[in-house]
Formats: structure tokens, sequence, C-alpha cells
């Protein structure tokens, strides 16, 4: 079985939207078997919290099933769990990096410099973005701050079909 982590900043709007339309896309391919999928923050922030309003009523709309949840914080400990570690954007990979790495503070932005960092924190190559399985790489928009979930929808639908059909 393949394991995937979908990241983000809280955990309750771009990372558990890519966790529940992964799975549904699993689903409906016969697939869902195959996959153990689910998310985690970078940050503390949202701890406990459940799926975003915003997240719930754009999967509804899009008839993807969307469960209950609870944020929680990614830990080094996932890197021995998950097959995949898939983050939203750069600052979710510093955030990632950071976690992996058991640094505890706020304060590493992703800086090319620091590549030999990253490949300390994930020597198996196990952590990516997730429109980097599309042919169109760049970051998932965090809908907290735009406010537009059908466009974070749009991006994660199209970074898991990638994701999947490449598993």
């Amino acid at each position: 079985m393949t394991s995937i982590l979908f990241v983000c900043h809280g955990n309750i709007c771009r990372s558990t939207m890519a966790e529940f339309v992964f799975a549904d896309l699993a689903r409906k391919a016969g697939r869902a078997d195959e996959f153990e999928v689910d998310s985690a923050a970078t940050s503390r922030e949202e701890l406990g919290n459940d799926v975003h309003p915003g997240t719930r009523r754009t999967l509804g709309r899009a008839g993807v099933p969307c469960g209950h949840h609870r944020s929680r914080q990614m830990g080094p400990a996932d890197y021995q769990r998950f097959d995949y570690i898939v983050g939203m954007d750069a600052e979710n990979l510093a955030g990632i990096y950071r976690l992996l790495s058991g640094e505890k503070g706020y304060g590493w932005s992703w800086d090319p410099v620091r590549e030999e960092e990253a490949r300390y924190a994930d020597p198996e190559g196990k952590v990516s973005l997730l429109l980097d399985w599309t042919d169109h790489p760049r970051d998932v928009a965090d809908p907290w701050y735009t406010h537009n979930f059908q466009a974070t929808l749009d991006d994660v639908l199209a970074g898991c079909t990638a994701m999947l059909a490449q598993l």
C-alpha cells in the first residue's frame, strides 16, 4: 500500500482538500485499497480544528465526500510512516523540512542555499509539491488568504489526478 501525507500550513484548507480529493479519485478508479491518505499541518495554529467551512462547501458542490477531520502537526515520525509527503507551496516545503529535521522554530524560509539541509531532512526524496506532479509546477494558492476555494480545488484536482496517474 502506498501512503501519502498532504501538508499545508494549518491543515484545514488545502491539505484536507487534497486528502479527500485524492481518496475520491482513487475510489472512483477502483484503486482505493492501494492507498493510505492523510493530511497534516506545518504550524500549530489550527490544531484540533475541523475542515474549513469553505473547503467543505467547495468539495460538496464538486460531489467529493468530505468527512470530519482534526488538524494535526506533522513531525519526524511521519517520514517513516509515509511514502510521499506532499506540500502545497514553497513555505510548506520549508516547514516540512524544518519539522522533519526536528527544528521547532518558525524562522526557516525556503532558500536554495539550504538545499543541503533539505537533503538531510529528506534523504529518500519523499517530499514534493503537489503541482510538481503536473506539467505546470507552481504553488497551490491558500484560500485562507485568496478566499477562492474553487481555484484551489481546480489546482488540487489537477495535482491529485496527475499524482494518481503516475502512481
